[in-house]
């Protein structure tokens, strides 16, 4: 059976595109004698806008973070082309972590935790061999109360990023918006939010990971090359 490819994640270009370039621009040419403030955030932002907008077409299907990125992208934009109070970007920087975050919780109330689609699922782990591991040993009920703390650390990195977000904003972003000054420091807040935000975020997801997979071990008492889905165990598995 022909199964479709998931879309290949693009990480470096990412940030080249959504990042990079734009900070660029914003800090270099913001000034009359090139773009003017208008037009380079114009442009700036149109770098992860459109980037945003290939990958939803590229990938024919619903990616409501990547609407949300985009989302995130036009309400900077708003600001500054409206000349809105400045203070206002720390608090949309802010309130979109936020948000997800508590939709996570949410979610998980609702039966829906989010930590099992995104690292408990076939994809990534040996879901029908854990579970039968799981039933084997009776421990399932406690591998689902590990889970539900799973899903807690994942809001938590919403959180962490909700509180770094403003506190970038509002220390780095103080100028007019809609100046010259207010462009540079916009670019700034951006590079600066990779290493301070999307690099300690991504620990811990690693972490929270790490936490699941010694949670199985303990539980099932599964190694890790029994766990995780290879391409030797998609070959092994039956057609």
């Amino acid at each position: 059976m022909v199964t479709q490819e998931e879309p290949k994640q693009r990480p470096f270009v990412d940030l080249i595109v959504s990042i990079i370039i734009p900070s660029v621009i914003l800090m270099k040419f913001s000034g009359e004698g090139h773009l003017g403030p208008v037009m380079a955030l114009v442009v700036a932002l149109a770098f992860p806008i459109g980037w945003g907008l290939i990958e939803l077409i590229g990938n024919k299907k619903r990616n409501y973070i990547a609407l949300l990125g985009i989302f995130s992208v036009l309400l900077t934009g708003g600001i500054g082309l409206l000349k809105i109070d400045a203070q206002w970007l720390a608090v949309k920087e802010a309130a979109i972590p936020l948000i997800l975050g508590i939709g996570v919780l949410v979610a998980n109330k609702l039966g829906f935790p989010i930590v099992r689609k995104l690292l408990f699922n076939p994809k990534l782990m040996n879901v029908e061999r854990i579970e039968g591991a799981l039933a084997k040993n009776n421990t399932k009920p406690e591998f689902e109360k590990k889970l539900d703390r799973a899903n807690l650390l994942f809001a938590g990195t919403f959180l962490f990023s909700a509180i770094m977000n403003y506190v970038l904003a509002k220390a780095i972003v103080t100028s007019e918006s809609g100046s010259q000054a207010f462009n540079e420091e916009l670019g700034k807040m951006t590079l600066l939010s990779y290493p301070m935000i999307a690099i300690p975020s991504t620990i811990m997801m690693l972490a929270i990971f790490y936490f699941i997979w010694r949670t199985v071990n303990r539980l099932t008492g599964l190694k890790l090359e029994e766990v995780l889905v290879t391409e030797q165990s998609d070959e092994q598995s039956p057609k």
